[in-house]
C-alpha cells in the first residue's frame, strides 16, 4: 500500500502516469562501431580473436586491405558463405572499410599452439612447401607472398599462422573447386589447383602447428618480387 502511494506521489510530481514510475529505465546502448560489430564476435570470438580449433578464422590484426577485400567478396558472392552474405548484404563499401579498419588495428594475444599428431614426413613436406615451394609442381613458397615470417604483408596479404587447420584446408579446397574467387589473375586459385590432396593437407597441417611470432604484425613490404601476377595484390579495390 505504501509503495503504491509513493509511486502515485512520484508520478504526480514528475507529471507521469502511475504505471510509468514503476517501469525500469530503458537500457541505453552506445552507438559505437565496436557495439555495432558485436555480431561478428559471436562467431569470430571476442574482439575477433578466434582460437586455433574448429573452422572459424581469427580476424583481429589482419591487414585492413585484406579484410576489406574479403568483406566485399563475401557480400558480392565471390566468396561463398551464406551467413556472412546475409549480414553484409545491405552494407556499403564505406562501412565495410570501417569494419576492416577496426579489426585490423586490434593487437591481441594468440591462442597456444595445439598438439600436433601428424607424422614427421607430413610436417616436413608441409614445411618445404611453405618455405621453399616445389618448382617441379610450379608451386611458389607461401613465404614468397605471405612474408618471410608468414605473418602477412601490408596492405592486402594475410598472415597464415594462428589459423585452424580445418579452416586452411577448407579455403584451399574452396579455391580448388572455384567456390572462392579473388580479383583476376586469381593467383591463389592457380596455386591451390596445383596442390595434390596430400600436399594440401601437409601444408595446412604444418601452418596450423606453428607458433605466431612475438611481433605478429604484417610486414611493411614484400620479401621480394611476386612469383606470379596476383590481382588481389596488384590491383587492390579502390
Amino acid at each position: 500500500m505504501r509503495r503504491a502511494r509513493a509511486l502515485a506521489l512520484a508520478s504526480a510530481l514528475l507529471g507521469l502516469p502511475a504505471w510509468a514510475a514503476d517501469r525500469p529505465a530503458a537500457l541505453q546502448v552506445p552507438d559505437t562501431l565496436a557495439q555495432r560489430l558485436q555480431p561478428c564476435m559471436a562467431c569470430h570470438g571476442a574482439q575477433g580473436r578466434a582460437g586455433r580449433e574448429g573452422y572459424l578464422p581469427r580476424i583481429a590484426g589482419k591487414p585492413a586491405g585484406y579484410l576489406y577485400q574479403q568483406l566485399l567478396h563475401l557480400r558480392d558472392g565471390r566468396r561463398q558463405n551464406a551467413t556472412m552474405a546475409r549480414l553484409l548484404a545491405q552494407q556499403t563499401d564505406a562501412y565495410l572499410r570501417e569494419m576492416a579498419g577496426y579489426f585490423a588495428v586490434l593487437d591481441l594475444p594468440h591462442a597456444p599452439v595445439p598438439v600436433v599428431t601428424a607424422p614427421p614426413a607430413v610436417l616436413a613436406r608441409g614445411q618445404a612447401l611453405a618455405l621453399q615451394g616445389d618448382a617441379g609442381q610450379r608451386l611458389p613458397a607461401c613465404s614468397a607472398c605471405h612474408g618471410n615470417r608468414l605473418s602477412g604483408v601490408q596492405p592486402a596479404v594475410p598472415g597464415l599462422l594462428g589459423l585452424p587447420r580445418d579452416y586452411l584446408i577448407a579455403q584451399l579446397g574452396a579455391w580448388q573447386t572455384q567456390q572462392r574467387h579473388a580479383q583476376a589473375p586469381d593467383c591463389m586459385a592457380q596455386i591451390a589447383q596445383r596442390l595434390s590432396p596430400a600436399d594440401l593437407g601437409a601444408v595446412a597441417t604444418w601452418l596450423a602447428a606453428q607458433p605466431v611470432p612475438t611481433q605478429p604484425q604484417a610486414d611493411a613490404t614484400a620479401p621480394g618480387p611476386a612469383p606470379m601476377p596476383c590481382g588481389s595484390v596488384d590491383q587492390p579495390p579502390p
